[in-house]
């Protein structure tokens, strides 16, 4: 019986031994896994405002760029409405000219289309460098905070951040130096544009003065031609034909011979149907029909013949020319067998 009793409290005892060393064991247990779960948490809720504020960078980055971008474009669009709407205004210009400008406009807005691009291209590699950043420092950050360092973790964040700001800004001064060299270049083809229409309307200017200058001492020559045939005309001196043919600048002769084809005019048709050839002297006098303005001679030095004056005219007459007087019809000189 007292065996049974010794044995049954040191049962007791034991059982009661083990229960004393179990309960810690799991209170810690219990506590660790507490902790796990809380510090997952905490890192969880960690990435997740890393990746919200990376999200956010991110679409305010992108926002700017459209922005910028539709700017761009907005100014472009408004550059080419205002010279679409000063063109009419400004002083109409030759074909050529129009077409040159057309050109030079469409290399200007290839080039700065190409320009466009490239700076979108630069936008967009920094962009992905700047995340490239942001995401290196994330990852560092997360492995300094799984080691239990989280004021490094944070340092190490919040220079990554500035650094892709750092990256951010000099893209966008790269961007702004373009802008400004672009507008710089701009300012420059108007002034080169501008110059370009001053010479041209100073030409133009020079051009219609010596027009003007042309016409001016045209119309002086032809006053004076009329003077100088209203001078001949009022000349009543008799008309001497020997003189002019011993001059050696009227060889008509010699002249024919050598331009046969000038004195070839082809057939005569006299004022009268019936009318047929006789032989003509001088003092013999001729119906006013016969020097008509169309049997004229207008240009005697074509010919080889003596300028007239007064009341003269040299006058075709089927082959021969003759020397009239047209006042009165009296034939005064005569060249027969002149024309072919």
């Amino acid at each position: 019986m007292e065996l049974s009793l010794f044995l049954r409290g040191s049962a007791l005892s034991a059982l009661a031994l083990a229960m004393a060393v179990v309960a810690p064991t799991q209170a810690a247990h219990a506590a660790e896994t507490a902790m796990a779960e809380a510090s997952a948490e905490s890192e969880q809720s960690r990435q997740d405002r890393r990746a919200r504020r990376g999200a956010e960078r991110r679409s305010e980055r992108r926002a700017q760029r459209s922005e910028r971008r539709a700017q761009r474009q907005g100014n472009r669009g408004f550059e080419r409405r205002g010279q679409r709407s000063a063109e009419p205004d400004a002083q109409p210009t030759r074909r050529a000219e129009r077409r040159a400008e057309r050109r030079s406009e469409r290399r200007a807005d290839r080039v700065e289309r190409r320009g466009d691009r490239r700076a979108d291209r630069v936008e967009r590699r920094s962009d992905r460098r700047a995340d490239r950043v942001e995401r290196r420092g994330d990852r560092r950050s997360d492995r300094l905070d799984r080691r239990g360092r989280t004021g490094a973790g944070d340092r190490v964040e919040r220079r990554s951040d500035r650094r892709a700001d750092r990256i951010e800004r000099r893209g966008e001064r790269r961007f702004e130096d373009r802008d400004y060299r672009r507008a710089e270049r701009r300012r420059s083809e108007r002034r080169a544009e501008r110059r370009a229409e001053r010479r041209a309307e100073e030409r133009r200017d020079y051009r219609r003065a010596e027009r003007r200058a042309e016409r001016r001492r045209a119309e002086r020559r032809a006053e004076r031609r009329w003077e100088r045939r209203a001078e001949r005309r009022r000349d009543f001196r008799r008309w001497n034909r020997h003189a002019w043919r011993e001059n050696r600048h009227y060889r008509w002769r010699d002249y024919r011979r050598a331009n046969r084809s000038i004195f070839r005019l082809g057939r005569y048709y006299a004022p009268y149907r019936h009318h047929s050839y006789s032989r003509l002297r001088i003092g013999f006098f001729l119906d006013s029909l016969f020097f008509s303005n169309r049997y004229y001679i207008h240009d005697p030095w074509n010919y080889r013949l003596p300028e007239v004056y007064g009341p003269y005219r040299w006058v075709r007459y089927y082959d021969d020319v003759i020397l009239v007087d047209i006042y009165t019809g009296e034939v005064v000189d005569v060249i027969y067998d002149f024309f072919w």
